[in-house]
């Protein structure tokens, strides 16, 4: 959640580093996951993978990270509702809902996949 502390990990050897806020559950002051993945980005500098987490429900959540520069994101709740909801087969229809979503995102945004993600498929201001 802090660009200093993604610079201290990448120096410390991590070969990734997650953007989360798991603990904002209990701050009420705490930034979003996504309004601080730029920042984070930015100071990795391509040195080492940033994922993204923090509620992602949908491919157009993943989306948004990936065109913040996020290479990656992870779907805890998804996984989890989906896992209880139906077991294997519900985390395998979640997975299959997700990258549906993803391609029609990525195709509405004419973006071609997600090595193509950026800021160009956000609306800037």
């Amino acid at each position: 959640m802090d660009a200093e502390d993604a610079r201290f990990a990448l120096s410390a050897g991590a070969d990734a580093v997650v953007v989360s806020n798991h603990g904002g559950r209990q701050l009420d002051g705490a930034p979003s996951s996504i309004s601080v993945l730029p920042e984070v980005v930015a100071a990795i500098d391509g040195r080492c993978e940033v994922l993204f987490d923090g509620g992602i429900r949908s491919g157009q959540d993943l989306a948004k990270g990936l065109a913040l520069g996020a290479r990656g994101g992870m779907i805890g709740k998804s996984f989890l509702f989906a896992l209880a909801a139906g077991g294997q087969a519900g985390v395998t229809r979640a997975l299959e809902i997700i990258r549906d979503e993803l391609r029609v995102t990525l195709a509405l945004t004419g973006t071609s996949d997600v090595a193509s993600c950026g800021p160009h498929m956000l609306r800037m201001r």
